[in-house]
């Protein structure tokens, strides 16, 4: 791990900022996206992956600056997936974090583009090392290669 220990962590009403790039999916959670919601307009293939793709909204508020976020991102600000269905994809679970692999080793880290724009960063008592599991799920490290840091 390549973060402070004493980093904390909780998502903030209203920032959103996460959710306003397109999402990474791996095999596993195009399978569970597909048991819940029909995946043929909110996915697209980019770099030889699946992501959750972002699309413009008619709103001003949680859009990145060129109006648009992710598909699943309700007017409300709220996620769809995580609020309609419990679940939400690998590479969101990780956020504020990334993991990639550095000659041969697993490196988790907190993403430069957090520290700049996370509201949520160090706002809170829940400290990262000790929820680990809630922010790493255990299909990262089932892969070949967990990066997280691939972006559409």
């Amino acid at each position: 791990m390549e973060f402070d220990p004493s980093l904390t962590f909780e998502c903030v009403d209203d920032c959103t900022w996460c959710c306003q790039h397109g999402v990474l999916l791996y095999e596993k959670d195009l399978l569970e996206l597909a048991a819940r919601e029909s995946i043929n307009d909110a996915v697209a293939q980019a770099h030889g992956r699946d992501f959750v793709q972002r699309e413009a909204k008619e709103r001003e508020e949680h859009v990145d600056e060129d109006g648009a976020a992710c598909y699943f991102l309700r007017d409300d600000g709220l996620c769809a997936l995580h609020d309609e269905h419990d679940w939400k994809p690998a590479r969101c679970s990780v956020f504020p974090l990334e993991v990639h692999v550095e000659d041969g080793d697993i490196h988790v880290s907190v993403r430069d583009s957090a520290h700049e724009h996370c509201e949520g960063l160090n706002v809170s008592e829940r400290r990262v090392v000790d929820n680990l599991d809630a922010f790493l799920p255990e299909l990262l490290w089932e892969l070949d290669d967990p990066t997280t840091e691939v972006e559409l």
